[in-house]
Parts: C-alpha cells; sequence; structure tokens
C-alpha cells in the first residue's frame, strides 16, 4: 500500500573508510612547524653541552618527528618502522636508498590486515637526517641485531605513547596550541605539498587514503595559497579584459 524500504543495516554492507578528521585538528604553520623541529634539535646540544643522558633519545625523536612530517606517516606507522623499510627509488636515484619509504603498518580497513603502501621520498633536507641518525646515531644505542628503526637505551622499540609524551613536552614548552598533536605533522605534510603544487593524485596515494575526501580533510591550505591560486583561476578569464580604471589586465 506505500514504498517500504529493502536495505537495512543487517543485510547491507557497512561503509568501512576511514575518517580522520576532527574540527579541532589542524596543521601547523609553516613558522610552528618550524619552531617545533629547531627546538627538538636544540635538546640534542643542550644534553651535549651538558655531557647529561638521554643525548641519544633526544636525536632519535628529533629525527623521528622529521621522518612523520617528511613522509607524512601516523604514529603508529613511524614507531613501527624498520631500517629494511627504505629502499631506492629509481626516479630518485639521489635519495640513495633512502628513496622510497616501505610503510608495513598503514591504518587497516575494520576486519582486514594493516595496508601496505610505499611512500616516495620528496624532501631532501628529511632525507639527510634520517641518512644521519642511521649512519651516526642509532648505531650507538648498542642494538645492531634490532630491527627497528628507532631503538630504545634498553634496546626496545619506542612505542607510540613514548613519541606523544616527547611531543607534548616540546609543544607546551614551546606554549604552542594544545590542538598540535603528532597527527597534526601528517596534516602538515599534505597541507605543504599542496601548497607547493603537488598533485593532488600523487599526495593521496603516498599518504594512503582510499578517496580523495580523506585528503581533502587534511588540506588547510594558507591564505596566501589561496589568494595565489584564486588569481590563477581569473586570468584565463580576464585576460584581454578591461579593468575597471580602464587599463588592460
Amino acid at each position: 500500500m506505500h514504498p517500504a524500504p529493502v536495505c537495512h543495516e543487517w543485510n547491507t554492507i557497512a561503509h568501512l573508510n576511514e575518517y580522520e578528521g576532527s574540527p579541532e585538528a589542524r596543521p601547523f604553520t609553516r613558522e610552528e612547524l618550524q619552531a617545533f623541529l629547531d627546538y627538538a634539535d636544540d635538546q640534542v646540544d643542550r644534553a651535549v653541552a651538558v655531557k647529561r643522558k638521554g643525548a641519544l633519545a633526544a636525536y632519535r625523536d628529533a629525527t623521528l618527528f622529521k621522518v612523520i612530517y617528511g613522509w607524512g606517516l601516523r604514529r603508529t606507522e613511524a614507531s613501527k618502522l624498520d631500517v629494511a623499510d627504505w629502499g631506492r627509488n629509481p626516479a630518485a636515484p639521489e635519495f640513495g636508498r633512502y628513496g622510497m619509504l616501505h610503510v608495513r603498518y598503514g591504518k587497516a580497513v575494520r576486519g582486514q590486515p594493516p595496508r601496505r603502501r610505499n611512500v616516495p621520498s620528496v624532501m631532501g633536507w628529511a632525507v639527510e637526517a634520517v641518512a644521519d641518525y642511521t649512519g651516526n646515531i642509532r648505531p650507538k644505542f648498542g642494538c645492531e641485531d634490532h630491527p627497528a628503526l628507532w631503538v630504545t637505551e634498553r634496546g626496545g622499540r619506542v612505542k607510540p605513547a613514548e613519541i606523544n609524551a616527547r611531543f607534548t613536552a616540546y609543544r607546551d614548552a614551546l606554549g604552542l596550541p594544545p590542538a598540535l598533536t603528532p597527527h597534526s605533522l601528517r596534516h602538515s605534510h599534505v597541507t605543504h605539498l599542496t601548497e607547493n603544487g603537488v598533485d593532488r593524485r600523487f599526495i593521496q596515494e603516498a599518504v594512503g587514503h582510499r578517496c580523495d575526501t580523506s585528503t581533502a580533510i587534511y588540506t588547510h591550505v594558507s591564505g596566501d595559497f589561496m589568494n595565489t591560486a584564486l588569481r590563477k583561476a581569473l586570468a584565463p578569464a580576464l585576460d584581454g579584459q578591461p579593468a575597471e580604471d580602464g587599463r588592460r589586465q
């Protein structure tokens, strides 16, 4: 006698795409990011200057934050990296054995195993940082037989909670907003590459998003970028048209 739905929760497939957006989440500004990474580097210099323990751990953590940002990683993905996860990229031979990062523990869709992906290296300064760490700093931990990229002074693997604790300590010491979290470094990676003109599809694949809408959530471009993009969009339409004062555009 009247229309009735035939699709219900019990006879349809649930939508399982990940959602990582939050109204409070935002990336670092470029100035905030520079201040944060500089502060992390300063902690190494301070520890060395007073000859106290913790210099190796501070160096490790400074490099870890650079890797999270430089390759757009989630906190857990970064903590589970192994030294063997780095590889060469024929398209970027200048990066040597750090041209590609194989992420083996990407965020899983419910009921499925972790999703793997390969992330091309795009920031030369970040490659230099991780190459220096693996070549000169990590061996000093005395954990040559441990596969983990980020090892502790007790011979274990750095855990996500430890990443959180160090990040929070640095953020609060700088007086940065509490809305900034380790995940903000991933947001910053997407945002800054977008502002630099990197193809959106490339970014989507690199950060492991199944659909573009997830990448869009991460994109918080600056006002300067939006204004530049606006002028580029308007240029074809206004080309050759008289301006209000009678001059040609």
